[in-house]
């Protein structure tokens, strides 16, 4: 290699953190966030019943969920620049903790739809902070590569979603999913 082409070529970008390990953590946080959508369409007949509400009253635990998420989606470009994304997503992913651990422990339907409010919140903000992080971990060679691999796991949570939620619900008789999402999550903290 001649000194010219050398002194042409930019420094090689160089991630401080080994990428995929980055893309797998956030992968996962990801998949229990949209997991936690279609568990809970399945689970509504159990939540009605478990919770002494009728089925019309137990859907607000979807809606409150899904309005709080699109509140949030919009402002997550302005929140990360303000917090800082890294900050930011692992801020997303303790209160979506957080948040799974208040729903496991809900004993009123009120209490569950507040605790849903708090979840869509943390997990609205989860999907595109988690891609934004994942294209900033990879240089631009790798990025579409990183993004198939993140793309596949996602795909994945809405076919597993109905049969866990229905598994896990016909077998315990509880609300049992948000207590094993925490476990999940908490494990999940450990890579960070």
């Amino acid at each position: 290699m001649s000194a010219d082409t050398a002194a042409s070529q930019p420094n090689e970008w160089k991630p401080r953190f080994n990428p995929w390990l980055i893309a797998i953590s956030i992968m996962l946080a990801t998949i229990i966030e949209v997991l936690d959508t279609s568990v809970a369409n399945v689970s509504l007949p159990y939540i009605a019943g478990n919770l002494s509400a009728s089925t019309d009253e137990a859907t607000w635990v979807l809606t409150s969920y899904l309005l709080s998420n699109a509140i949030v989606l919009p402002a997550t470009n302005w929140l990360g620049q303000v917090f800082g994304r890294k900050r930011f997503l692992i801020g997303c992913i303790t209160l979506f903790t957080i948040a799974s651990a208040l729903c496991g422990i809900a004993g009123s339907l009120g209490f569950l739809i507040m605790a849903r409010v708090i979840q869509g919140a943390a997990g609205g903000a989860l999907m595109p902070i988690s891609q934004a992080v994942l294209m900033e971990s990879f240089p631009p060679a790798k990025r579409g590569v990183a993004m198939a691999v993140f793309t596949m796991g996602i795909v994945v949570a809405p076919i597993l979603g109905p049969i866990i939620g229905h598994c896990g619900r016909a077998n315990s008789g509880a609300d049992n999913w948000w207590l094993a999402n925490l476990q999940l999550l908490l494990a999940l903290g450990l890579l960070y």
